[in-house]
C-alpha cells in the first residue's frame, strides 16, 4: 500500500509540474474538477445531467486549457522539451487526447445518421430520447476511455501504474481544487504563469 501511495503522489507530481503552467489552465482546471464533482453526484440519480455535465463543462474546459492556454515550448522549470513530455505521460498524451475527443465529437453524428445505432437503441422518437441515448453513448465513452488506457498500462507498464492511474483519474477533482483554488485570485492579480521552480513548491 506505501508503494501505491507513493506511485499516486509521483504521478499527481509529474503532472502538475508538468502539464500545469498557466494559471488560466489552472483556473479552468478549478470549474473542471467543481463540475466534475457534480458529476459524480449525479452520475447515482441523474446519469444523463452527469453525461451531459461531465462532457460538456468538466471535460471541456479541462482540455481548453490544456491544448490553448498551457506553454508549448521548453520548460526552463523542469528542464523538459514539450515532446519530453509528450512521451513520458502516463495518462493521455495531447495526441491521445485529440482522438479520444474526436471520437467523443463523432458519436452525435453517428448516433443521427443512424438513430439505432447499429441496432443497439431504439430509433429515438423525439430531441429528448436522442438526448438521453447521446448521453448514455458519453457515459460508455468515458468508461471506455478509462479503462483502455488502464488496461492498456498494465500491458506497457504494469498491473500498479494501470490502477495508480486510474486511481489517479478518478481523485483528481478533489486534489485540483486543493491545489488551484487560488489560481482565479492569482489571474486577478495579472498573473499569467506560476514560475515556481519544483524546489519552490510543496504539492
Amino acid at each position: 500500500m506505501n508503494g501505491f501511495l507513493q506511485d499516486l503522489r509521483s504521478q499527481r507530481w509529474d503532472d502538475h509540474r508538468y502539464y500545469h503552467h498557466s494559471r488560466i489552465n489552472q483556473s479552468l482546471h478549478l470549474f473542471s474538477a467543481v463540475s466534475f464533482l457534480w458529476t459524480y453526484v449525479l452520475v447515482f440519480t441523474n446519469p444523463v445531467a452527469a453525461a451531459l455535465a461531465g462532457w460538456l463543462a468538466a471535460m471541456m474546459t479541462r482540455q481548453i486549457g490544456h491544448f490553448f492556454f498551457e506553454p508549448k515550448g521548453y520548460d526552463e522549470a523542469n528542464h523538459a522539451t514539450h515532446e519530453y513530455k509528450e512521451a513520458v505521460k502516463v495518462g493521455y498524451n495531447l495526441k491521445r487526447k485529440v482522438v479520444l475527443m474526436a471520437i467523443w465529437a463523432a458519436s452525435p453524428l453517428v448516433l443521427y445518421f443512424n438513430p439505432t445505432l447499429f441496432g443497439i437503441y431504439p430509433a429515438p422518437a423525439n430531441t429528448a430520447e436522442f438526448v438521453r441515448e447521446l448521453a448514455q453513448i458519453w457515459l460508455f465513452i468515458a468508461a471506455g476511455g478509462l479503462i483502455f488506457r488502464t488496461v492498456h498500462l498494465f500491458f506497457i507498464r504494469d498491473v500498479r501504474t494501470g490502477l495508480v492511474w486510474l486511481t489517479k483519474i478518478l481523485t483528481d477533482p478533489y486534489h485540483d481544487i486543493k491545489l488551484y483554488h487560488m489560481a482565479p485570485l492569482y489571474l486577478l492579480r495579472g498573473e499569467l504563469f506560476d514560475y515556481a521552480t519544483p524546489e519552490e513548491q510543496h504539492v
